[in-house]
């Protein structure tokens, strides 16, 4: 980090105002090089900008930052120039000058990172919250980037270390006047945090499915208004509407937000027998597809009997929500093999409201949108299983030794989260998807 970095940290393009930041040891001498003495800290001044030939480059609003009270927890600044193209590049190509070099993706949270500022978790919320395309995965990013993962976590690491602390004592100083039951207690500790972290574990992957959307699939015969239907729930043509049977042979998908929960709707093949090689393929993999969902809408055309393939998705035991399509056609049926239906017709749109409602009811309870903060990615949960396995083989451990042992180990598994131990092996995968400039 002995490097002075920068990057554009606005959006690409000519705009009204492009903000570039830079951060490091020399990041004051090369604001005073341009826009002569340091600014108040933390206030904005007006200044004009030159270049070494004293060529003036652009008359920009300028912050400085003095570590660690900055981003990085190293002397900072910010320069919001004019957007145009050729007044950034001027801008860059002077800084370059000074000695500088463009950031790497991440590099800026990165730096807040090994500079205390910040744990992982936070730094994953930062990621999370640059990302977010719905208000609810905002939300969750917000209070991951504020802390809420890192207060849980370090909570329980500090717990964890005590629990520790009284099985070394009671393996060391067994000799002396230390209180009988101290191996006792931290074996009842170490049990009640076994159970949190498991609970917190069986939360139904609400957090991942949040960051990463939920997948719904659309099922059933062909024709039977699969198509139509996911057309009139996306509200533009995604799929091609045919009367002739196996049209779709391949999956459709298209990208909806349901109750502020994004989610992936996907029309498959039609399900029926046939010798048709690429539309058996389209069947496997709708067959494949609904194995994977969330939820599966299983369409029955109202002016059909119920097909047998799609009656056999009803006894497969997943969620389903079974649609009576095209009731404009024919009187719906009010249940089908025991599960009540929703009648619906893209035609006429009956249905569609309460089949739209039904879904955002869905995604929100899918995506569990509570108090408790949750683990939002595979690591998260690596992490926290490894700690409980540990946990266990301690409350199978008949020697003390081997009960420290596996306490150190899940006290280990537990520091990954945050970063407190073996960052190295985590830092590249948690920032490799930053942005420039963040």
């Amino acid at each position: 980090m002995t490097d002075t970095i920068i990057a554009r940290a606005s959006g690409a393009g000519p705009a009204a105002v492009a903000v570039l930041r830079l951060s490091g040891p020399q990041a004051g001498r090369v604001l005073e090089a341009l826009a002569g003495r340091l600014p108040e800290p933390r206030r904005a001044s007006l200044r004009r900008l030159r270049g070494m030939d004293g060529e003036m480059l652009d008359e920009a609003l300028v912050l400085w930052f003095p570590g660690p009270g900055s981003y990085t927890g190293e002397d900072a600044a910010e320069l919001h120039l004019h957007g145009g193209t050729a007044i950034v590049a001027a801008v860059e190509a002077a800084l370059l000058a000074q000695g500088c070099r463009p950031a790497e993706p991440g590099e800026f949270t990165r730096r807040a990172f090994l500079h205390g500022r910040m744990d992982l978790t936070q730094a994953e919320g930062i990621a999370d919250l640059i990302a977010a395309e719905t208000e609810a995965q905002r939300r969750q990013a917000l209070r991951q980037a504020g802390g809420a993962l890192a207060t849980l976590y370090d909570g329980w690491t500090r717990r964890l270390t005590r629990i520790l602390a009284q099985q070394e004592a009671a393996i060391e100083f067994e000799m002396d006047d230390l209180p009988s039951d101290v191996a006792a207690r931290a074996r009842e500790s170490a049990a009640t945090l076994h159970a949190e972290i498991l609970a917190h574990l069986a939360d139904g992957s609400r957090g991942e499915r949040l960051r990463e959307g939920l997948s719904i699939a659309i099922l059933g015969a062909p024709n039977a208004g699969k198509s139509s239907l996911m057309n009139a729930l996306s509200g533009r043509d995604a799929a091609i509407v045919s009367s002739q049977p196996g049209t779709t042979r391949d999956i459709v998908e298209c990208r909806l937000v349901l109750g502020g929960v994004p989610v992936v709707l996907a029309d498959t093949a039609g399900l029926r027998a046939t010798q048709d090689a690429v539309e058996r393929e389209g069947v496997r993999r709708a067959k494949g597809r609904a194995g994977e969902a969330d939820l599966v809408l299983i369409a029955f055309a109202s002016d059909e009997p119920p097909d047998a393939e799609s009656l056999g998705l009803l006894r497969g035991g997943q969620q389903v929500l079974v649609l009576a399509t095209k009731c404009d056609l024919a009187a719906p049926p009010l249940s089908i093999a025991g599960h009540p239906t929703l009648p619906t017709s893209a035609q006429t749109g009956q249905g569609l409201a309460e089949l739209k409602a039904s879904l955002a009811e869905f995604a929100q309870r899918q995506a569990g949108l509570g108090d408790a903060p949750a683990l939002t990615r595979t690591r998260h949960r690596a992490a926290l299983t490894e700690a409980t396995a540990r946990l266990e083989d301690a409350e199978r451990a008949r020697l003390p030794e081997l009960v420290a042992e596996d306490y150190r180990a899940a006290l280990h598994a537990l520091g990954r989260l945050t970063g407190r131990v073996e960052v190295e092996q985590v830092l590249d995968s948690v920032f490799r998807d930053f942005c420039i400039g963040k």
